[in-house]
Formats: structure tokens, sequence, C-alpha cells
């Protein structure tokens, strides 16, 4: 599993990694997790608001810090 956290290095996308990496650890999965901050490569895949997180490509937050409990959810699916 390859999760994106797609920002510029804002202290919102910093919350936003650090919430992503809690819970892949809570969970105890074997997940990557990456941080973009190229613009381009971030626009490419259709975000233009940061902070946002991407699982496998997929994107499931614009604009916000998600709550722990929905990555775990989105981790679960």
């Amino acid at each position: 599993m390859k999760i994106q956290v797609l920002g510029p290095g804002c202290p919102k996308c910093a919350k936003a990694e650090k919430i992503v990496k809690e819970a892949v650890a809570e969970l105890g999965i074997d997940a990557e997790v990456v941080k973009v901050s190229d613009f381009q490569e971030i626009a490419m895949m259709g975000v233009f608001s940061t902070p946002a997180v991407a699982i496998d490509g997929d994107v499931k937050v614009v604009g916000k810090v998600p709550a722990k409990n929905d990555v775990i959810k989105w981790l679960k699916q």
C-alpha cells in the first residue's frame, strides 16, 4: 500500500502526515508513506488545495487535515 501526503510542507501538511503515520502504526500495516511536495505532481493528481491524502492513487481528502479515525477507515477498506 502506498499512501501519499500531498502538500508543500505547511504546518497542516505536516500534521496530516503525522496523523497518517500514527494510523499506519496503530493498525500495524505494511504501508509506504510518501510526502509529495512538487506542485506539478500534486496538480496532475487533480489536487488544487492542500493538504491532501491519497491511498494507492485514490485521493481521499483535499484541503483539510483528516481525522485519524477517517484515515483508519480508509486503510481498512
